[in-house]
């Protein structure tokens, strides 16, 4: 489980400009696709790092816990983009638009609200000293998940969702 790749080993990816069906298949692959493997693997390190460091004062308690409805929260939306909004963006869009995107703009928020959220579980990111492996992975997985979502909801919000406002 401690194979996590560091965050910064991703190569940065071009983003299809212009193109929605382009940017779509970019936000499947490189973020959908990326927090569905992430998120399990991040869950399992949280478990251990819970279970074998419950009696530290700093251990993020419920972490797991919380990573688990962030993941269930997050996979449910990330469905609704796929089956429902996506398909109507590489259409064309459609006049009924706006209520999909608006769905996914209020998500988005509550996206937000999490990440801050797993920011003070995690003492933003800073694992106590003398944190064992595990412990390091698990809060520097936490932080490229977090920059991977930012990321994310950033490209929809501010480059593709503008696409189809008018």
């Amino acid at each position: 489980m401690d194979a996590l790749a560091p965050h910064d080993v991703r190569p940065p990816t071009p983003v299809p400009a212009g193109d929605p069906g382009g940017l779509i298949d970019h936000i499947l692959s490189r973020y959908h696709e990326v927090h569905r493997q992430q998120l399990p693997e991040l869950i399992g390190l949280a478990r251990r790092v819970e279970s074998v460091h419950q009696g530290h004062p700093d251990v993020p308690a419920g972490l797991a816990h919380f990573l688990e409805q962030m993941e269930g929260d997050l996979v449910s939306h990330m469905l609704k983009e796929e089956n429902i909004l996506f398909p109507l963006l590489r259409n064309g869009g459609h006049p009924m638009v706006m209520g999909p995107i608006g769905v996914m703009r209020h998500e988005h928020l509550e996206h937000g609200d999490r990440l801050e959220r797993l920011a003070e579980l995690t003492c933003n990111y800073t694992p106590p000293q003398g944190a064992c492996n595990s412990w390091q992975t698990l809060y520097a997985g936490l932080r490229g998940l977090t920059d991977d979502l930012q990321q994310h909801i950033q490209l929809e919000n501010e480059v593709l969702f503008p696409q189809f406002e008018r």
